[in-house]
């Protein structure tokens, strides 16, 4: 099996810094591409930004220039440096990987169980 655990969520005033934090761990062989997605209430699931395992980058528009996504192969994490955050930010942050399972010798995509983040004043 492989989990992916997220933490650094929290409450936030407009203006301010978080950083997500993504721990990958279990049958793993190696990690492909990771992402960030977001899911506010009564909107869908959305991508915040991506990165290659060679660490080529995207990010939604909404975000780009405030956010940071960064990765450590070699600990198998992934962050996500937020700054001047926005109420518009307010969500369930979700860790994303591609990840060839040691067990199955297969790639498949996990999902974390999310981290909620709200900008608030």
């Amino acid at each position: 099996q492989v989990q992916l655990v997220e933490s650094g969520g929290g409450l936030v005033q407009p203006g301010g810094s978080l950083r997500l934090s993504c721990a990958a761990s279990g049958s793993i062989v190696v990690i492909g591409a990771m992402g960030w997605y977001r899911q506010a209430p009564g909107k869908e699931r959305e991508l915040v930004a991506g990165i290659t395992r060679d660490g080529t980058t995207n990010y939604a528009d909404s975000v780009k220039g405030r956010f940071t996504i960064s990765r450590d192969n070699a600990k198998n994490t992934l962050q996500l440096q937020m700054m001047s955050l926005k109420l518009e930010d307010t969500a369930v942050y979700y860790c994303n990987a591609d990840v060839l399972n040691r067990q199955t010798m297969r790639m498949n995509n996990y999902w974390g169980q999310g981290t909620q983040v709200t900008v608030s004043s």
